[in-house]
């Protein structure tokens, strides 16, 4: 079987560089999503070279420093909530930071309730500085919380933060610089894993962290063509929010605010959404393979809930604009929900129709196609856009066995998608409780 494998991916190259025969092999074992996937690879590369040229030019500070509210939404994180509440106090911001920490369960996290309580006299000490305590005795859940929050916000700016993420001390200013842009809606805020070094798990979710978020939005935002502002780490202005209503009740409420706003951009011409990769937050990411994909079971299962059940009449060029409608269909439809199966059914078909060395051989030709690309992009990010560049270098190390664990991924997202489209899997969520999610529309 190794023999036939090698013979096979010996002939695959022959063939690529000494005859005209090639195309015949490509059309007949190179997976055909690969012309869709190296091609937006190249435009998002070309964004962030983009960006890379405009770096001199873009303004490094505000011209007025607004007001800022952070909602803090806490559940369990304990003592570790110090962290997110101390980094947000301590910012270089000279302006005015509202902190507001919603405790949801209160009665039963009394440990983060009591965290909380305990920063309040040193951080309402400092200049410009606020931090209200708002406990909700009963849970409710995610999106209960930061609309709790949003209730009771005077900020201009409004900032949508996890309990367990803690930021650099110059991201509220690198974040609120984009707003003197009139037409600027949201500002998409940079994540790192926190817990980087811990374990392989947490290492290669690192790495997906910086090509997914550091360098794909980087290069999305140059088109206007942002796919999300994370739940962990985003940024509003505060009529934005107040025009669409705050926060929709639900699961993946993250995906589904940037969904809303984009509705806007089809009859608001030139309204946008940011990506900053220098406003950097920090989050724990799953210690080990099992908690990984068990988030991604949520994760994933939650976009087919929300782009087919919930905003399928809703993705046309009339509410998104040509750009994005584009963008969804090409990133979020294709990428996002059909991929997943495409790329396991072509690896069975490729064991059934064909003897397994010959489909070893032809995977393995295919996987050094991903490691060269996924080396060429991830350059891209280290030269171009990496703000912490002796650090991320470290990751190159783990760019050859990245695509194994994207694929693991893939067949993940499958399993989580029929998981959705079969039992509603929305409605079995960690992120509010069942009565809370039952309630819904959708």
């Amino acid at each position: 079987m190794w023999h036939t494998a090698q013979l096979t991916f010996q002939s695959i190259i022959q063939a690529i560089f000494g005859s005209s025969s090639w195309m015949d092999l490509a059309m007949r074992f190179v997976p055909f999503v690969l012309f869709f996937e190296l091609p937006v690879m190249l435009i998002i590369t070309l964004g962030m070279i983009k960006f890379a040229i405009r770096q001199p030019y873009i303004q490094r500070v505000p011209s007025h420093f607004r007001s800022v509210s952070c909602i803090v939404t806490c559940y369990s994180e304990g003592r570790d909530v110090e962290q997110a509440l101390y980094s947000l106090a301590h910012q270089i911001y000279p302006g005015r930071i509202e902190i507001i920490a919603v405790i949801d369960g209160a009665m039963k996290n009394r440990e983060t309730l009591l965290a909380v309580k305990a920063c309040s006299k040193s951080i309402n000490s400092m200049p410009n500085r606020r931090l209200i305590v708002l406990p909700k005795w009963q849970r409710g859940g995610r999106v209960s919380s930061l609309n709790a929050g949003l209730s009771i916000a005077t900020g201009e700016i409004v900032m949508a933060h996890d309990g367990d993420t803690s930021f650099d001390n110059n991201m509220v200013l690198m974040a609120t610089r984009h707003f003197d842009d009139p037409n600027v809606a949201g500002v998409a805020g940079n994540l790192r894993a926190r817990n980087a070094s811990h374990t392989l798990a947490t290492r290669l979710q690192a790495l997906e962290y910086m090509i997914s978020i550091g360098g794909g939005k980087t290069g999305l935002s140059e088109f206007n063509t942002v796919n999300n502002i994370s739940g962990a780490f985003g940024v509003f202005r505060a009529n934005i929010l107040r025009l669409v209503g705050g926060w929709d009740s639900g699961t993946a409420e993250d995906l589904d605010i940037t969904m809303r706003i984009k509705q806007y951009f089809g009859r608001k011409k030139g309204m946008r959404i940011v990506f900053d990769p220098y406003a950097v937050g920090h989050t724990d990411v799953p210690e080990n393979f099992s908690g990984f994909f068990r988030q991604r079971l949520r994760w994933d299962g939650d976009l087919f809930y929300l782009y087919i059940r919930k905003y399928q009449y809703n993705i046309r060029p009339a509410l998104l604009g040509w750009k994005n409608f584009f963008f969804t269909l090409v990133g979020g439809l294709f990428f996002q929900l059909v991929l997943p199966f495409i790329i396991p059914t072509y690896t069975l078909y490729l064991f059934l129709a064909y003897d397994p060395g010959i489909a070893l051989g032809v995977l393995f030709f295919v996987y050094l196609i991903y490691v060269f690309a996924l080396a060429a992009f991830f350059s891209a990010y280290w030269l171009l856009v990496s703000e912490r560049k002796k650090e991320d270098a470290f990751y190159f190390l783990y760019l050859p066995i990245f695509p194994l664990f994207a694929f693991a991924n893939r067949i993940n997202s499958a399993v989580a998608l029929l998981h959705e489209i079969v039992n509603h899997g929305h409605l079995d969520s960690a992120m509010a409780p069942w009565w809370v999610l039952r309630k819904t529309k959708f």
